[in-house]
């Protein structure tokens, strides 16, 4: 089935107008010397707000006014920039940016503010997902979420496997190879597990791929072989005994916790949440090393400055300071944001050994997996064509569902959300 970017194009267009009509007739939220800034809960680093609440960098006659949103974010941002009332100069947008891409008119061009000079400092498919179809730099690039292999040290050697991450890289290239550790180590330590639930698979695979579920041109590519393989081998990890079939973040933590999870696919972020927060007495028994079947992204989040921005100059000279190598290198600590920026690679906040991991510089291994992804086209339409597979695929884990049907229903569905969408 093809996409037209009727439906996208339209609500560009009436963006548009109405950021058009907007535009000057609204204040911004704050004061006239302060920025204001919408964010959520973890998305930046105190210090270096509080900084820029005394003073924007560059611009001492200005200072930080930021707000966190506990929920219902983007809801909250959709809202204020639909009512153009009350909308901040500042916002925070998470990786579904391309969602707000039919509300780009709303937002300055990044690029009439000086952004294309700084554009080498930071990772190109970084960049290239805050540009809009039409060229408009709309987002500017915050954290980023390589994924990698985490592994329990342990109980690969209990199993007789050399927990050398390089070596255990070599063992398992592909997802192949993965399955089949994955066997090896349950059937010496049982109850193991190499993945959390079926889902966890299907997306840390689809984040490996150069495509997704749309193409630029508009043609609905995700019923394609790149998908249906995703699915059947989410499905055949469940199949062989190798997930934990936990669907909910407690079960999730818990499968951490008893140890029952020895091997993850998972973000950079998964080492704060995962078994340093659910695990803490796992402490210097975890590993990591590069995942198999490639590099991949999850996660990683942007900037952008609304066209009711009092002072966009003032507004770019602090995103572009706050999301400096230094200062990423820094938000790397406290709230463990991935930079975005390969600068920041080498800064020895980022480079010094991990104890959690064994005195691991696990740095090294990311870092390698944001370089080498090879970045794919997001769309506006992804969140609702990604929630029908996923749902099925807990169908099939948590149900016993036929994959074929939930494959097929799966499909259905997405035909059926795309055309109330006005997509199809």
């Amino acid at each position: 089935m093809t996409l037209t970017r009727r439906t996208f194009l339209a609500a560009g267009t009436a963006a548009a107008a109405a950021g058009l009509t907007g535009c000057g007739s609204v204040g911004s939220l704050g004061g006239k010397n302060e920025l204001s800034m919408w964010t959520w809960v973890g998305s930046v680093n105190d210090g270096l707000i509080s900084q820029a609440e005394k003073a924007i960098p560059g611009y001492d006659g200005m200072k930080l006014a930021m707000t966190r949103i506990g929920s219902n974010y983007k809801t909250k941002v959709l809202t204020a920039l639909a009512g153009k009332s009350l909308v901040p100069d500042i916002v925070a947008i998470n990786d579904d940016v391309a969602t707000y891409f039919p509300n780009a008119d709303q937002f300055h061009n990044l690029y009439d503010l000086g952004a294309k000079d700084l554009e080498k400092d930071f990772l190109p498919w970084k960049w290239k997902w805050g540009v809009t179809p039409d060229g408009k730099m709309m987002a500017y690039p915050m954290d980023t979420g390589p994924t990698a292999l985490f592994y329990r040290s342990d109980v690969f050697t209990k199993a007789g496997i050399d927990i050398d991450p390089a070596a255990v890289a070599g063992l398992a290239p592909d997802w192949d190879a993965f399955i089949a550790l994955g066997k090896k180590l349950k059937q010496a330590v049982p109850g193991s597990s190499i993945t959390d639930n079926i889902t966890s698979i299907y997306g840390y695979r689809m984040a490996q791929l150069p495509k997704k579920y749309m193409t630029r041109d508009g043609n609905y590519i995700g019923d394609q072989d790149h998908v249906r393989q995703s699915f059947d081998l989410a499905v055949r990890v469940v199949k062989e005994g190798l997930s934990a079939n936990a669907q909910n973040s407690s079960d999730k933590n818990a499968v951490v916790t008893n140890g029952k999870l020895v091997a993850y696919n998972g973000a950079v972020w998964w080492a704060q949440l995962g078994p340093k927060n659910a695990a803490p007495k796992t402490k210097g028994l975890w590993r990591v090393t590069a995942a198999p079947g490639g590099a991949g992204n999850k996660g990683g989040s942007f900037l952008g400055i609304t066209k009711y921005c009092k002072n966009p100059q003032a507004a770019f000279a602090f995103i572009s300071w706050l999301e400096s190598a230094k200062n990423q290198a820094q938000a790397f600590l406290d709230p463990v944001l991935f930079p975005s920026t390969s600068a920041s690679y080498t800064d020895p906040k980022l480079s010094a050994p991990d104890p959690f991991f064994g005195g691991q510089k696990i740095v090294d291994v990311f870092a390698d997996s944001a370089k080498k992804y090879p970045g794919a086209f997001f769309s506006p339409y992804d969140s609702i064509i990604d929630t029908p597979i996923s749902s099925e695929l807990v169908n099939v884990e948590a149900s016993g569902k036929n994959p074929d049907q939930a494959w097929a229903d799966a499909q259905h569905q997405v035909q059926r959300e795309l055309s109330r969408a006005g997509a199809i």
